[in-house]
């Protein structure tokens, strides 16, 4: 596979943190340069990042030693060395949203963690297992932004990630309304406990704007391109309930789900088992070989045990039972910054290489 220089942007926050370790030794993806805010830029990463590395493993030497470039102000000189940037920058919406445009607009692709485009009609937000097709709306986004190679791809909220994927292959069966209720690790605020203390041995029922995204987000990724746009789906009818709990990874799911055509439940577990898409195809790098794991253990799946599966790439599901109002219910868990934010952007960045948008 052909190698490529990449950039990655709002390097110094957790998910560019995260973005970091992925990256380094990835038989593709070269780290070329980083790049942050005002107040980082200049600076050697080490010295940029400080005290707030909150990996496990330590900065990459070779990265460590990066002189960190200004997001917003050095997009000439970013561009002209990379094939392509990861974007995971903490601005208002509007700012990145124009941030990213403007680096599409200067011919360089961008694989976005941010939700500022996420509802740009012609911006495909790619889950790779459930709708690699999206990305064929990039040719109809280029004419648009008037450029040949730039465009800008982004990747779904990080919560809709643990049980999206497991109803993905139920559609076939008319799923007609669904309830999750979403319980969500502090990592996923960009949050260490030590940095969060008021988390420990908490839950907070709020996450903001975190309902309307789960609620919404779905039905693009499960809509269809019509022309110059992506038209969502107009169904299922979901609702959801988020909740920010003290765990440092990990996004766990509650799920009730209600279909047209009720499958068994040996069917159901038949279609998680036997489920896998293009990345799996292909033999992506970060691809789980398996990617939905049923345990059939009552008290599984657990965050601390089971986010990890599969480089914490995998999706895990348990306790699927008959309901009394829905006609299912079940769990779901997945590692929100590995599969649910840079590790699911570094996917479908493998994706979108695979068929040559970044030639």
């Amino acid at each position: 596979m052909k190698q490529y220089n990449v950039g990655i942007i709002g390097a110094t926050g957790m998910v560019g943190q995260r973005f970091i370790t992925l990256l380094d030794k990835h038989p593709w993806f070269n780290i070329k340069l980083l790049a942050a805010s005002p107040r980082s830029a200049g600076k050697k990463y080490s010295e940029a990042v400080g005290g707030r590395w909150v990996m496990k493993t330590d900065i990459p030497d070779y990265v460590s030693e990066m002189i960190v470039y200004d997001a917003a102000n050095d997009i000439e000189k970013i561009t002209g060395q990379v094939d392509f940037v990861f974007c995971a920058v903490d601005m208002k919406k509007d700012e990145i949203k124009a941030l990213e445009e403007a680096y599409a607009k200067a011919e360089c692709p961008v694989v976005s963690n941010n939700s500022a485009n996420r509802h740009t009609p012609d911006v495909p937000m790619i889950v790779p297992e459930i709708n690699p097709e999206h990305a064929e709306i990039i040719e109809a986004q280029r004419k648009r932004l008037g450029t040949k190679r730039g465009f800008i791809s982004v990747k779904s909220n990080c919560s809709l990630q643990s049980y999206v994927p497991a109803l993905h292959p139920l559609m076939k069966y008319g799923i007609e309304s669904v309830l999750a209720c979403t319980y969500q690790a502090i990592s996923g605020a960009g949050k260490t406990f030590e940095r969060w203390p008021e988390m420990v041995d908490n839950v907070i029922p709020y996450i903001g704007g975190e309902e309307e995204k789960s609620e919404v987000e779905p039905l693009k990724i499960w809509g269809k391109i019509d022309g110059d746009k992506i038209v969502e789906a107009s169904s299922p009818a979901i609702t959801t309930q988020c909740l920010r709990v003290a765990a440092s990874d990990g996004h766990m799911a509650a799920v009730f789900v209600k279909f047209k055509n009720k499958p068994t439940i040996e069917q159901i577990k038949e279609e998680w088992k036997n489920f896998s898409g293009v990345p799996q195809e292909l033999e992506l790098p970060s691809a789980p070989k398996q990617f939905l794991n049923y345990f059939e253990e009552p008290d599984r799946p657990q965050t601390k045990l089971d986010r990890n599966l599969e480089g914490g790439m995998a999706v895990s599901m348990g306790r699927l039972r008959e309901d009394t109002q829905y006609d299912y219910k079940f769990v779901c868990l997945s590692h929100n910054t590995l599969r649910g934010a840079a590790g699911g952007a570094v996917l479908m960045a493998e994706l979108l290489a695979s068929k040559g948008y970044f030639d």
